[in-house]
């Protein structure tokens, strides 16, 4: 099998260099950036499987090269983030991050985390040649096998993780899922992170399908409890 390349964006140059080293044991092919600017270039032009991305960078910080990226690609993104930056990580994931660790993190969780989120890519990947598996909803068409959602006919544009969690919600249309329940089957792996990254996602994905996303005809609120998927 092709080594998957990373790239960590990382300018503590310790904790890039374990990171490295470990990543290199697992078979990754791994690529670095100290600063903001040289990661974006790298994140642009060398197609990296995934990518970890620290914030707090010099030259151009971490939610600027995401949302660059975010512009021409759904690479999966796992941020680094400190504990203290509860607001940041929401702000990572609205700019359209997929995931993120806390520092200080254990390397196994790194490594499980980096293998899920390529794996979904793969999965992916290998449904796209799939027949046609598609279901309507008023103006929205869903390929639940090629991983493509149009809106009146116009292709819309989502990440890996806001697609799966449509994906989840629509195939059990009317049924209300909690958050945690959310995070431990849309996330597919033991999650550690706050359920605020389930109410990120939802938000996305409402200003994408929906006319008005303060008026959602999709996926509702059920106050209290969580989510679901309704037919308009």
């Amino acid at each position: 099998m092709e080594s998957k390349k990373i790239l960590i964006i990382e300018d503590e140059k310790t904790i890039s260099d374990i990171i490295q080293f470990n990543l290199t044991k697992e078979g990754f092919e791994v690529e670095t950036a100290y600063d903001g600017k040289d990661g974006l270039e790298k994140a642009l032009n060398g197609k990296p499987d995934l990518i970890l991305l620290d914030l707090m960078l010099p030259l151009m910080d971490g939610f600027q090269v995401c949302k660059r990226v975010r512009e021409v690609s759904n690479v999966p993104i796992l941020m680094l983030t400190a504990k203290e930056e509860e607001v940041d990580k929401v702000l990572g994931l609205e700019l359209g991050a997929d995931d993120y660790i806390t520092k200080p993190f254990g390397m196994r969780e790194l490594i499980a985390r980096i293998k899920a989120n390529i794996r979904r890519v793969d999965l992916m990947s290998s449904m796209q040649s799939a027949p046609s598996n598609v279901k309507e909803f008023g103006n929205l068409t869903i390929d639940l096998n090629r991983y493509e959602i149009r809106k009146n006919g116009q292709v819309l544009e989502l990440t890996l993780r806001e697609f799966e969690l449509l994906k989840y919600l629509a195939e059990r249309e009317n049924r209300v899922f909690s958050r945690e329940q959310l995070l431990e089957e849309v996330w597919g792996y033991e999650y550690y992170g706050d359920i605020r990254t389930v109410d990120v996602t939802v938000r996305r994905l409402r200003e994408k399908l929906e006319d008005d996303s303060s008026n959602p005809q999709y996926i509702m609120t059920k106050r209290g409890i969580g989510y679901y998927f309704k037919r308009p």
